[in-house]
């Protein structure tokens, strides 16, 4: 039996959080890999609802162990914010259920200063991101500035590292007429938390190849989507990571041969948190509708998601891009009692029929989706578990779904109960 990654194959959004906890039952290890406190994870489980945004989604279960890997970037305060709140709800976070990769970067509250002020200054331009400092954090990692983990533990060396942090983030704020940062208040408010957070650390790439060794199971949990991809989304509408199943590997140190199956999360509709190009969007009282029954709301902005139907062109291309083996496909039930259900079968541009959503910024606002108009069904198919529970018309339009995307459903999900799910193909068994 093998390992399973779990990535987004939209625009985020799609459900990620009730699989990765389907799926946790039969992994004894779930790795986060890259993103930060900006993803949002709903999960329900008998009844009670969980919310995270940057501990992995197998946390809430009992025997299994929490992985943050290298390639999340990690606001500690945000981290134990989030460990009290579960404790709150009954869920234990302690070092035998939670690591964390010591090379992994911080995100310090100038990160979220700095974010929030580039988008002021956008205005109507801006990107639409959730002001967190994430983008920031990333950027101090590539630029080679960044105070990782690890540094937590080296008193000497964590007040090396601010200093030359801060060369280049007080004179953005200069520029910006912002005051500057004391580089003494940040290192002791670093070293502050620092006991709070070094008991969780660990070398996270050893620790992977010791569960390897041991044939354990690793569920690895995507955040965002393939479209908010840094290189391959909607640029520059995207995320600040590389959000493929290829980031499993490098964001958590485990080789890429042992990444395992790739399994592709959509909604049987397309929703979308934020500014950006939308070929299929719904402007209108149909995507009021779909976002009222689907609770369309971002779990962590709260922002109103827009809504629309389905993309086969931009899924295809998720899939090609992304190693995608498999699909689970979420959120059937919001098209119940639909007479009929559009699917975006190709697109035009400038009146030329292409294939694939072009990666110029200025042609992908121009795009003009050609539709494909299937039946709809008028039998409810919340919380079917069977597939021979289906509506025949949902059967038919999950398999055109399949013809057009160029892969196969592996799961089905009918409400956000964890139950409430159609195994078609076991992803650990590939």
């Amino acid at each position: 039996m093998g390992n399973v990654t779990v990535v987004g194959a939209q625009w985020g959004d799609e459900g990620k959080g009730k699989i990765v906890d389907w799926l946790s039952e039969r992994a004894d290890v779930v790795v986060r890999f890259q993103g930060g406190h900006n993803a949002g994870h709903t999960l329900v489980i008998g009844g009670r609802t969980f919310k995270l945004s940057l501990l992995p989604s197998g946390v809430v279960r009992p025997g299994k162990l929490a992985v943050i890997g290298n390639g999340v970037v990690i606001d500690p305060w945000a981290l134990l914010a989030e460990i009290e709140t579960l404790r709150g709800q009954g869920v234990a976070v302690t070092r035998d259920n939670l690591c964390v990769a010591d090379n992994a970067c911080l995100i310090l509250p100038l990160h979220g200063q700095l974010d929030r002020a580039r988008e002021e200054a956008q205005g109507a331009r801006k990107l639409g991101t959730t002001g967190r400092g994430i983008g920031p954090a990333y950027e101090d990692k590539v630029a080679r500035r960044a105070v990782r983990i690890a540094d937590l533990a080296d008193a000497t060396g964590l007040a090396e590292r601010v200093e030359m942090l801060l060369i280049h983030h007080n004179a953005l704020r200069r520029g910006l007429g912002a005051p500057e940062i004391d580089p003494k208040e940040l290192v002791g408010e670093l070293r502050a938390i620092a006991p709070k957070v070094l008991p969780y650390c660990d070398v996270v790439w050893r620790r992977l190849h010791a569960v390897k060794r041991s044939g354990k199971r690793i569920l690895f949990e995507g955040a965002q989507g393939a479209m908010l991809d840094v290189d391959h989304g909607t640029y520059p509408y995207v995320t600040s990571s590389n959000t493929h199943a290829g980031q499993a590997a490098v964001g958590s140190g485990m080789a890429a041969r042992n990444t395992g199956y790739v399994l592709g999360i959509t909604k049987a509709y397309t929703t979308r948190v934020g500014s950006g190009p939308f070929p299929t969007e719904q402007d209108n009282a149909l995507g009021r509708l779909l976002g009222e029954r689907g609770h369309e709301f971002g779990t962590v902005t709260g922002r109103p998601r827009r809504c629309g139907w389905f993309d086969a062109v931009m899924v295809r291309q998720a899939i090609a891009v992304g190693g995608i083996d498999g699909i689970a496909l979420t959120k059937l039930d919001v098209l119940d009692g639909l007479d009929e259900i559009g699917v975006a079968t190709g697109y035009r541009l400038d009146g030329k029929a292409i294939d694939h959503l072009p990666a110029n910024r200025m042609a992908q606002p121009r795009v003009e989706p050609i539709y494909e108009t299937l039946e709809g069904w008028r039998e409810s198919t919340r919380g079917a578990r069977r597939w021979a529970d289906l509506p025949a018309t949902a059967i038919k339009y999950i398999r055109r779904i399949e013809e057009l995307i160029e892969a196969p459903v592996a799961l089905l999900s009918t409400s956000p109960e964890r139950d409430d799910t159609i195994l078609v193909r076991d992803p650990f068994a590939d």
